[in-house]
């Protein structure tokens, strides 16, 4: 599994790592909740572990966030010492797949994830589409689209695009970018700017509204035209 841990407590945090990296998964961790929001939304993992209270945004706002506006249906499990009726309801309206009372027993959260992860791979997915403006991106089959038209696109150019609707309309900078492209082996060439000319060629060239911005020495973002 690829995990991320969106969690502040930093010895709980160690714990997590220690317990299943030695079981041979994969994990990333965010100490509050904007950083952790932004990971998944862009980079790809198998389930989240998410903690309530959180520095800059909370856990139900965060899962909220990620399933209403980025359209993601990562598996989420949330920990929190509250463990009454109404607060359980608040995280599973919000959008959390599982709960999970602290303090809890590593093994526990290893056999909750493993079944959150059988569950929503024997289920079976609609269509999942991002959208902004006339543009849309089909997370199933890849087809780009604007305007009724379909849009050709390389598979780096695709992927920038993605990250960038995934975000919007928040702004991605270059580094964010270039790991989602090419994790910790960036080219040293500056490859991410001819891909962001390509993908801004083939999405914005052929219509009158422009939809990917460019912010001098932040990042590039894509929102809905003016």
């Amino acid at each position: 599994m690829k995990l991320l841990i969106i969690e502040d407590n930093h010895s709980l945090v160690a714990n997590l790592f220690e317990y299943f990296e030695g079981r041979g998964h994969t994990l990333d961790a965010a100490p509050d909740g904007l950083t952790g929001l932004h990971l998944a939304v862009t980079h790809q993992y198998d389930a989240i572990v998410l903690d309530w209270m959180l520095p800059r945004l909370d856990g139900p706002t965060l899962v909220q966030k990620l399933r209403n506006e980025a359209d993601s249906h990562v598996p989420v499990i949330m920990l929190t010492a509250r463990d009454e009726l109404p607060d359980k309801l608040i995280g599973f309206r919000a959008g959390a797949d599982d709960y999970l009372t602290k303090p809890f027993e590593l093994p526990e959260l290893e056999v909750r994830l493993e079944v959150l992860l059988a569950r929503a791979n024997g289920l079976h997915r609609t269509t999942r589409t991002l959208r902004i403006d006339d543009l849309s991106l089909d997370l199933s089959t890849l087809e780009v689209g604007r305007a009724g038209q379909t849009i050709k696109l390389y598979p780096a150019c695709r992927k920038v695009l993605e990250v960038l609707m995934r975000a919007s309309p928040a702004v991605v900078s270059r580094e964010t970018l270039q790991d989602a492209l090419w994790g910790d082996s960036a080219p040293d060439s500056d490859l991410l700017r001819s891909h962001i000319y390509e993908l801004r060629r083939a999405v914005d060239g052929p219509f009158e509204r422009k939809l990917i911005q460019t912010l001098p020495r932040v990042g590039y973002r894509i929102a809905p035209a003016a």
